[in-house]
């Protein structure tokens, strides 16, 4: 029976939320790059937060920047995910459908995390190689928001330019979570997917039938596989 592998040290108890050490390390990056900044946040203090030797951050990744890009990872791979079981749904969901369901859920994704991972959008240290992954994963994003756009002002008749709003109008939302105002309305992210198909030229009925067709009383859709 082979030896078990024995575990890095804490320096104190569990402090993070999470059922990995690199969870808790998600975690507390998450809360510093909101609070204090990217550039004034280092790995030992990373490491403080979480109760780990600095040393021992090291096991989980390899940089700063590899941390930076795992929690931007987080705002779009659900969302991406989500996207598949759309897909698969039976019934497939009309563009109007889909598009209305992808702006809920991911919107709900950018208002509802424990830190607001969004705000990490406007960092200069974003255009940094490393996380092209990240990139590449948001710009999948916004072209299937685009192919969609594209689908419904082909039948509604607005200019094909409106086709890139619904994205901006999404992301939008990580400028209200930053207000001082307090926490945004829970049901905020059914009405931004309202105003995208609005901007998109769809009628107010569609709309409605819309909501008529989701699985509860939020607007939020619930595909069936």
């Amino acid at each position: 029976m082979p030896l078990a592998r024995a575990g890095r040290p804490r320096l104190h108890d569990q402090r993070r939320p999470g059922t990995t050490a690199r969870d808790e390390i998600l975690d507390a990056a998450a809360e510093l790059f909101t609070t204090l900044g990217y550039s004034a946040t280092s790995t030992r203090t990373i490491a403080e937060s979480v109760g780990i030797r600095q040393a021992s951050l090291y096991h989980y990744f390899d940089t700063k920047s590899d941390i930076l890009c795992a929690l931007l990872s987080q705002t779009v791979t659900p969302t991406l995910s989500f996207i598949d079981s759309l897909r698969g749904a039976t019934p497939e969901p009309t563009a109007v459908e889909h598009l209305h369901a992808l702006a809920v859920f991911d919107g709900d994704q950018l208002l509802s995390g424990r830190w607001n991972l969004g705000a990490l959008y406007l960092l200069p240290e974003l255009r940094d190689a490393a996380l092209e992954p990240f990139w590449s994963e948001r710009e999948r994003l916004r072209v299937h928001y685009l192919t969609l756009g594209r689908t419904i002002v082909a039948e509604t008749g607005v200019h094909e330019a409106a086709a890139e709003l619904p994205f901006r109008l999404v992301e939008a939302l990580v400028n209200i979570r930053s207000l001082p105002a307090g926490p945004a309305p829970a049901d905020l992210p059914v009405h931004v997917a309202d105003a995208c198909l609005r901007v998109l030229g769809v009628a107010d009925n569609p709309i409605l039938a819309v909501h008529m067709h989701t699985t509860d009383e939020t607007g939020r859709y619930s595909p069936a596989g």
